[in-house]
C-alpha cells in the first residue's frame, strides 16, 4: 500500500500553489496545471499533505491505495 496524489483537473484553476509547496513532487504543465507522478515516495508524504492543503481550490487530494 501506498500514497497517491490524485487531481481533479476540471476543478483546478492552475493557481501553482500545490508545485510551490511540494517541488519535488508536483511539476506544472505549460498550461499552468500540474503534473503528477506517481506514487508518492514515502518521504515525500508530508510535503504532499501540505500540497492538498494549499490547494484553494480543494481540487487535490492525497489516497492511500
Amino acid at each position: 500500500m501506498g500514497f497517491h496524489l490524485e487531481l481533479d483537473r476540471e476543478t483546478c484553476a492552475g493557481h501553482g500553489l500545490c508545485s510551490t509547496v511540494a517541488p519535488d513532487l508536483i511539476e506544472i504543465d505549460d498550461d499552468g496545471y500540474p503534473l503528477i507522478g506517481d506514487p508518492v515516495p514515502q518521504d515525500q508524504v508530508e510535503p504532499a499533505r501540505d500540497a492538498v492543503t494549499a490547494c484553494p481550490e480543494q481540487a487535490l487530494k492525497l489516497l492511500e491505495r
